[in-house]
């Protein structure tokens, strides 16, 4: 990895935690990284201000910024936080954001906004005819002000092309625990997840973003069926009762399904429980016919027979894999888990 640099924007009013959460998922992850690989490549990362000098936050937190945007001329990854009241208002307070921000997109800097940050992205003309989202509570605003912007009301994460949103600060996490491992690979993804997190899987909006962009769709009720999937990938699943509760026949379904998602329900049912089962055999000490059983599969040959066809090694085979690489890369990390 070529080192990568990040700015975190920091602005008045801004909510804390919309800056926090990113500096510190990312420097976690070039801890760890730098304690496996001293000579690895880390991010450079900065706290840059709309202003130089120290910013007070919402709440009174003042954060020192020894540079303002004006003097970054070129970044790689640009965080945009989130502001506390009418963000409106922050937006006319801060055209030379705005005005950055189009420059920064226009040399291929990658831009993600948490919950209101996207304001000031869409204010650019850079989410004109793109898919985004922003905190519930600035729907209506948002889309008034913004006609051009396909607002996604249902998804906590967007993403178009190189242009991120989160719609709230949980969804800052997910999004985060993407970057690390598009930056560092999935071992230290997982390491930060274990720090930040207290889930062993991802949410459905962050596997979208496991996809290349032709994954993600704008179908709302495929959306809710895949939600609806998500949740509930442990129970007996059968098309016809599934299409029934989104009163669609089971044709639409699999047709509709197979149009937006590139795959029929049971294919991605079935890949969510594959999911789901590589993620017990890597933190769990169950049994496989218990592992099976958590996932939905009651017959544990079966389910041994479907992920040895679609991995060529047995789920026991894949835990001593597994584990293998995760004690082999954790051994490096000196911090420990607390």
């Amino acid at each position: 990895m070529s080192t990568q640099h990040v700015t975190i924007v920091v602005a008045p009013g801004a909510l804390g935690s919309t800056i926090t959460i990113p500096l510190e998922m990312l420097q976690a992850a070039n801890d760890i990284a730098r304690s496996q690989s001293p000579k690895r490549e880390l991010l450079q990362i900065e706290l840059v201000g709309t202003s130089p000098g120290a910013i007070s936050l919402h709440g009174g937190l003042a954060v020192q910024c020894n540079k303002a945007i004006e003097h970054v001329s070129k970044t790689d990854l640009i965080f945009v936080p989130g502001m506390w009241g009418n963000p409106k208002a922050a937006v006319h307070k801060h055209p030379e954001l705005v005005s950055w921000l189009r420059r920064m997109h226009s040399q291929n800097a990658t831009l993600c906004s948490i919950a209101t940050g996207a304001f000031f992205i869409a204010e650019s003309g850079l989410l004109d005819k793109r898919s985004a989202t922003t905190h519930w509570r600035f729907f209506d605003v948002f889309a008034k002000r913004y006609p051009l912007v396909k607002l996604q009301r249902k998804r906590f994460i967007t993403q178009d092309r190189n242009i991120f949103c989160t719609g709230s600060v949980n969804a800052a996490r997910d999004i985060m625990l993407h970057f690390v491992e598009s930056l560092f690979g999935e071992v230290i993804s997982n390491q930060v997840s274990r720090h930040f997190t207290h889930e062993l899987k991802r949410s459905y909006e962050s596997q979208l973003l496991k996809h290349n962009q032709s994954s993600t769709h704008h179908d709302e009720t495929i959306i809710k069926v895949q939600e609806w999937l998500q949740e509930n990938y442990a129970k007996p699943v059968q098309i016809a009762e599934l299409a029934a509760l989104f009163q669609l026949s089971p044709r639409s379904l699999n047709r509709r399904f197979k149009q937006a998602a590139n795959t029929t329900p049971l294919q991605y049912l079935q890949e969510l429980r594959i999911s789901h089962a590589k993620a017990l055999l890597k933190r769990s000490n169950l049994v496989i016919s218990e592992i099976a059983d958590q996932v939905g599969y009651q017959d544990a040959s079966y389910f041994t027979g479907l992920f040895k066809k679609i991995h060529s090694v047995t789920p026991n085979e894949y835990r001593r894999l597994v584990r293998n690489k995760l004690f082999l890369a954790e051994g490096g990390n000196q911090s420990g888990d607390s």
